[in-house]
């Protein structure tokens, strides 16, 4: 398949052509967890991998296999949530940052759809890690959240987050049939100032914000924003 945006999709003299060209390659990274009784527990990855795909075929890149687990302690007592270490996350990312620059990337976009301050804390150590041990790799990270929350107040409430009235809509608009008929409404009201995770009487359920506004329509106006927002910044970040 000489025009697939999909790594894993080429053979080993075709992808050794294509980098030969300098593409971009994109990793998408999800995360194992619980989305609240509406969403599945791979939203994240869903959401990184379709986000990978638009901007990869806008710009030539390539996108390599997903890493489905991340680090996500505060919904660990929910069901199906799988929270690796920091340093599990980082040695791990880094381990394939590290493989995929000795097989000829030199322009590396780790682009994550969790967006925990820990998680990132861990992506970025592992994308320094590779950029010091590989001289001439270039790796960028960030969460495609980083984009979606400048929505938020306009969109949404300000208060809105982790499986909420955005992230419902978003995967609404990917893959509606996913999406569960449940619309929860939960505060959060664990302080960030508090070390530790969420009580149960911080946090009831896994979900921060009302759902009950969702919509597909607002989900494809979300994912456009952050399709664009990407196509803006990658190009600055990661030039030829």
């Amino acid at each position: 398949m000489p025009g697939t945006v999909l790594l894993a999709d080429l053979d080993s003299r075709s992808l050794e052509r294509r980098l030969a060209t300098n593409p971009i390659v994109i990793v998408p990274i999800g995360a194992l967890e619980a989305h609240g009784p509406h969403l599945p527990l791979g939203a994240d990855q869903i959401q990184a991998e379709a986000t990978a795909v638009a901007v990869a075929d806008q710009l030539g890149a390539l996108v390599a296999p997903t890493i489905p687990y991340g680090s996500a302690p505060g919904a660990r007592r929910f069901p199906g949530t799988v929270s690796l270490s920091l340093a599990e996350l980082g040695t791990y990312v880094a381990a394939v940052l590290g493989e995929l620059a000795r097989s000829g990337a030199r322009r590396l976009l780790v682009l994550s759809g969790h967006a925990e301050t820990g998680h990132m804390a861990a992506l970025r150590e592992a994308g320094d890690r590779t950029a010091r041990d590989r001289p001439g790799v270039k790796v960028v990270v960030l969460s495609d959240y980083d984009f979606v929350y400048e929505l938020r107040g306009k969109e949404s409430p300000t208060t809105d987050g982790h499986a909420g009235l955005l992230e419902t809509s978003r995967i609404l608009a990917i893959t509606p049939e996913r999406v569960g008929r449940e619309r929860p409404n939960v505060e959060y009201r664990h302080s960030r100032f508090v070390p530790g995770s969420p009580t149960p009487a911080d946090w009831p359920e896994s979900v921060i914000g009302d759902t009950r506004p969702a919509s597909r329509a607002l989900g494809e106006k979300v994912q456009a924003h952050v399709v664009a927002r990407l196509l803006e910044t990658i190009p600055q970040l990661l030039p030829p």
